[in-house]
């Protein structure tokens, strides 16, 4: 069975800031990267909430690439990877593998449905046979909502058996605690990463590996408190604080409100920029979800 790491932590799926020809920019993403990181969080970059799939196989290596140059560390760092085709699959898990990254988020593919265990299984399988390395750490990512195609506990048993040094956690984002608790139950030693902070209460009693959640973009440095505070007296009170945040932002699309909040934070309206089809935050939601956050004291911090 897996080893869980030592110690939970927090993972924020980062923000991808785009230029208004909607091209990458790069600079923004690095500063943004390394305020994460001062935080107290890690980098789930090339998840959901960066607009993963709206980015191109040879953008993401590339920002994996200007992130180690940048020393962002990379031991921080745990690239979404999962792609429909293999082959890319293959080539950007290789390529975090060379770079030194802690490990690899891995979406199911998700185009040809139903897909069976057996070819759930034979996909993973071949990343882990063709990347070929004992470096290699495999998260795997349950977002059956999005992706039509669940991991279901049947595989991940069996990828656990085939591949213990490697497939060692998964990030169940599908918002049913029934799952999550069963996966945390049945795999002790399996690091389990709920999508949401407000989760964290339920979970880490059952050993959870803390969170990789959509809001650490905005409250990573609160997160992380709340999960160091985890069996004394005040987290309760972190927890409270950190589950207001949560569903303030999850009342509206939540991929255009974290960019709105962040652009108003940094003073910078390109972080207002999406990649089709996804829309801009409209003012006319942006700036009352900003006054409710402003009522209940929420701020993102500068220092950590």
């Amino acid at each position: 069975m897996p080893q869980t790491s030592s110690k939970p932590r927090v993972l924020a799926p980062a923000l991808t800031p785009f230029n208004p020809d909607l091209s990458v920019n790069t600079h923004a993403f690095i500063d943004f990267c390394h305020w994460l990181v001062s935080q107290g969080a890690g980098l789930a970059v090339f998840g959901t909430n960066s607009e993963a799939n709206s980015l191109a196989l040879k953008e993401k290596i590339a920002l994996l690439e200007a992130l180690v140059q940048a020393d962002v560390p990379v031991d921080a760092m745990v690239p979404g990877v999962g792609l429909c085709a293999l082959p890319e699959t293959i080539e950007l898990t290789r390529r975090a593998v060379d770079l030194g990254c802690s490990g690899v988020l891995a979406l199911p593919p998700f185009y040809f449905k139903p897909a069976s265990d057996d070819g759930l299984f034979a996909y993973y399988a071949n990343i882990v046979e063709m990347v070929a390395s004992v470096r290699l750490k495999i998260y795997l990512y349950h977002i059956p909502q999005f992706t039509g195609v669940p991991i279901t506990c049947s595989l991940i048993e069996r990828l656990i058996s085939a591949y213990p040094k490697t497939v060692v956690g998964i990030k169940d984002s599908a918002g049913d605690w029934d799952n999550t608790e069963r996966i945390l139950r049945e795999f002790p030693g399996f690091e389990v990463f709920p999508a949401s902070e407000a989760l964290l209460e339920k979970a880490l009693p059952l050993g959870a590996a803390g969170c990789i959640s959509a809001t650490a973009n905005v409250q990573p440095a609160a997160i992380a408190r709340t999960i160091a505070a985890w069996g004394t007296a005040g987290f309760q009170k972190e927890q409270k604080e950190i589950t207001i945040i949560r569903n303030l932002f999850q009342s509206q699309p939540m991929i255009p409100a974290l960019k709105y909040a962040v652009a108003r934070q940094f003073g910078d309206d390109g972080w207002l920029n999406v990649r089709p089809p996804l829309a801009k935050a409209a003012d006319s939601w942006g700036r009352p979800l900003c006054d409710e956050l402003a009522k209940v004291g929420f701020r993102m911090e500068v220092q950590a």
